[in-house]
């Protein structure tokens, strides 16, 4: 078989761990294919390995030529770029602990290959565990910790994940590239965990078939409770100061939207829409047991402070 994974470094962090995203069908809100890329960026990793495109994608398809074909920039006739498919690793840690990245193109042939060549790249990488992150569009609101859906590869880990305020995925349907992986990951024994969290979409035209529908395109608010929980599970310490101003700025922007539109169309109650969508809407905040002891620890002070 052609080998299809190059790696150019190969890490030797104690414990490892890897965060995974794809450019595919459940990327709502661009948790799947965005968060990846700005982490990335926001800790300086850098780009060591990729799994070869060969076999796993279509050149084109009646009536989706557009979808497919790879991309190309000419100018005066010569070529200045062409977009292909990718799926490209990259890496930032230390002696003690590591994260690997992966972000790639969902592929459209051979998934069963491709699924193979995968878990080859994470069993010769030592990874200790693989969570895979996506978004799907729902009726939710705005201003509300992210509900996650969770899907995983192995019995034991539920125990372990019931602790980080998710909801066991119940679904039977068309799959994702995450969830269809889970599958040989059990067969392999590996620790393959899926999120899924949900995005705000907004389909007013139930209020007037003259209102167009509102939907989160970066839902930094998901990116942001995701990445708690991923921190806290890996203990990688990352920054997260600025996904928590980038969230805070989404809810102060999205409600002026909202406020805005109210003002402008008060006939259709369009916040009453909203009330309505929060009063059946059941919030399952992330609470660390850490950050309650640390929380507690904090008012314990400020009340002695104040008897001073």
């Amino acid at each position: 078989m052609e080998e299809l994974i190059e790696l150019w470094e190969e890490p030797k962090a104690e414990e490892k761990y890897m965060l995974v995203g794809w450019r595919q069908w459940a990327d709502a809100g661009a948790i799947s294919s965005n968060l990846p890329q700005y982490l990335i960026e926001h800790i300086g990793a850098k780009k060591i390995g990729q799994l070869k495109p060969h076999g796993f994608y279509l050149f084109q398809l009646p009536g989706a030529h557009h979808f497919l074909r790879p991309e190309i920039n000419l100018v005066d006739g010569y070529r200045q770029s062409l977009k292909v498919k990718k799926n490209d690793l990259f890496y930032a840690g230390n002696e003690r602990k590591g994260l690997f990245i992966f972000l790639g193109d969902e592929p459209h042939l051979n998934v069963e290959r491709y699924a193979e060549t995968f878990f080859d790249l994470v069993e010769t990488l030592g990874v200790k565990r693989v969570v895979t992150v996506g978004g799907v569009y729902g009726a939710v609101p705005y201003d509300k910790e992210r509900q996650i859906s969770t899907v995983f590869s192995l019995p034991r880990l539920k125990g372990e994940l019931a602790d980080y305020a998710l909801r066991f995925a119940n679904y039977e349907g068309g799959v994702s590239i995450g969830s269809y992986l889970a599958d040989q990951a059990e067969q392999r024994g590996l620790e393959y965990i899926v999120w899924y969290a949900f995005v705000p979409a907004y389909d007013f035209s139930t209020l007037s078939p003259n209102l167009q529908g509102m939907v989160v395109e970066n839902d930094f608010k998901a990116w942001y409770d995701l990445m708690r929980r991923f921190n806290h599970m890996t203990g990688l310490g990352l920054d997260l100061s600025d996904l928590a101003r980038r969230s805070d700025e989404l809810l102060s922007v999205m409600s002026e939207k909202l406020d805005t539109l109210e003002r402008r169309l008060p006939q259709h109650s369009i916040r009453d829409y909203l009330a309505e969508l929060t009063a059946d809407f059941v919030e399952t905040p992330f609470i660390p047991l850490d950050d309650v002891w640390e929380r507690e620890l904090g008012d314990l002070l400020e009340d002695l402070d104040d008897d001073e």
